[in-house]
């Protein structure tokens, strides 16, 4: 129902928007970046060709591989340890006015001449943060009893997941901060887009790989079936 309201909202708006926006002729039109599509990808081959820019794609294709495991798993192990998921969904509402309120601190440290002092400061402590999302998944079936699980246990989770926010929006920001400040003004629009893009695939590339290896680095044991093996899905179906 959600999705079918909003998507009916977007369909109106967006209709009225074609229908009754008029352009106006008067202004001047700006120079604009590149022709057609082609242009667009000869001109982000010509960007990524640079050897600076290479480089960088490499750093930040890779950056994130030593926290992609924690911040993909750690939210299906509490599940799948007993916590119900409407409380982690509702463990998301406190983080909202975090997640508005922390790119406006961290903007002041990253508007300098060097926005990356802020991204590589805060890697040691978002690694740390892979252990003690470690130890919390270690430590949730030891609190959980018959009624579910005690407030002050909801309490460590959201005061981890809120100082987990600060160390992922600090390099966010600063990563952001750093694409804006060394892309072309003449080409900004392309050269945003490519860092961003490259920026986001770092992200999500290392997180696919982590819950695909769920399974296969998992160690199961079989209660009440001598002599079965529980390695794979098939194997623990039987």
């Amino acid at each position: 129902d959600f999705l079918f309201f909003w998507g009916a909202v977007f369909l109106v708006t967006t209709t009225l928007v074609a229908l009754l926006k008029k352009e106006n002729k008067e202004l001047t039109p700006t120079k604009e970046e590149t022709k057609g599509i082609t242009d667009t990808y000869k001109l982000l081959f010509s960007i990524i060709k640079m050897p600076a820019v290479l480089t960088f794609c490499l750093l930040i294709l890779t950056a994130k591989v030593g926290f992609s495991a924690a911040d993909a798993v750690t939210g299906l192990k509490l599940v799948e340890e007993g916590v119900p998921k409407e409380h982690l969904a509702l463990l998301a509402v406190p983080m909202v006015p975090v997640q508005i309120i922390l790119p406006l601190i961290i903007s002041k440290y990253t508007a300098g001449p060097q926005p990356l002092n802020t991204f590589y400061k805060a890697m040691p402590f978002r690694l740390l943060f892979g252990l003690e999302f470690a130890f919390l998944v270690w430590w949730t079936p030891k609190v959980k009893h018959e009624g579910g699980f005690p407030v002050y246990y909801y309490v460590v989770v959201l005061l981890s997941y809120a100082l987990h926010q600060v160390t992922l929006y600090s390099m966010y920001v600063a990563i952001m901060a750093f694409n804006a400040k060394v892309s072309d003004p003449l080409i900004g629009g392309t050269y945003m887009t490519l860092l961003n893009t490259v920026s986001n695939l770092g992200g999500n590339w290392p997180s696919t790989v982590a819950l695909w290896l769920v399974d296969p680095l998992t160690v199961k044991e079989c209660a009440g079936a001598q002599g079965q093996a529980c390695g794979t899905p098939a194997a623990a179906e039987v």
